[in-house]
């Protein structure tokens, strides 16, 4: 089961909004609209007859507390177009809190499929939802994410996939004339976010995620290759 990257990979926008600069207190909402759902090096193609290959609306409402930075939020994702009358659709729910420069998240990822029982909030082996818990790291220029998942659907013990596991480091390297890039590389478990349609690993970690992506205003577009897949994409996000 795959997810989103903000910058990069277009599906971390929680932990990169979230680990770098604080929210205002109170309400916020917003959306992205992505040329293609990418999330830590994956494009989010074909799962259980959803349909990533396309362009998405991502919207997002999150609701900062007064004085102690907590953040509760939801964000989502919407294909755009429909593979065999089913659209993919996202729907994650999160808390985090920051600690420091660390931020600690807890993230109930929902991706309803075909075939499944979707209801909202069944963590079972074989249900719609995933808990993540990670933390982040920010401080200047660099970001580091670390995060397992330890709930719901986490994957098989006979593939090794069983609380898959991510990290990832951010630089950012460049700042002129209202352009800001950043450089990201990611290290996960290879049958979770590498090559899951192959032949089946043993759980080991890869370079799954290496990229770089430029922002201006609200435009951002990212080139991001996963070496384990050996795919690249150039995605283009603006957002509102």
């Amino acid at each position: 089961m795959k997810k989103t990257v903000k910058l990069l990979s277009l599906a971390a926008a929680i932990f990169a909004g979230l680990s770098g600069t604080a929210q205002a207190e109170g309400f916020k909402i917003g959306a992205d609209v992505v040329s293609s759902y990418v999330w830590r090096g994956t494009e989010i193609s074909v799962f259980n007859g959803g349909l990533g290959d396309s362009p998405a609306i991502q919207p997002a409402l999150s609701y900062t507390f007064p004085g102690i930075g907590v953040v509760v939020g939801a964000w989502g994702s919407y294909a755009v177009t429909e593979n065999s009358g089913h659209r993919y659709k996202e729907v994650d729910l999160y808390v985090a809190v920051p600690v420091g420069p660390f931020t600690l998240t807890a993230t109930d990822y929902y991706v309803p499929f075909v075939g499944g029982t979707n209801r909202t909030f069944d963590f079972s082996s074989d249900g719609p939802n995933v808990v993540e818990v990670s933390v982040g790291y920010a401080k200047d220029n660099l970001s580091l994410l670390a995060a397992i998942n330890v709930a719901g659907n986490t994957g098989s013990s006979s593939n090794g996939v069983q609380n898959a596991k991510y990290f990832e480091a951010g630089y950012k390297f460049y700042s002129k004339d209202g352009y800001t890039a950043k450089g990201v590389v990611g290290l996960g478990d290879e049958d979770f976010y590498g090559d899951q349609f192959g032949i089946q690993k043993t759980g080991n970690i890869a370079l799954v995620n290496t990229g770089i992506s430029v922002s201006k205003d609200r435009y951002t577009a990212s080139y991001v290759y996963n070496p384990d897949t050996e795919a690249s994409h150039l995605v283009f996000m603006a957002s509102f």
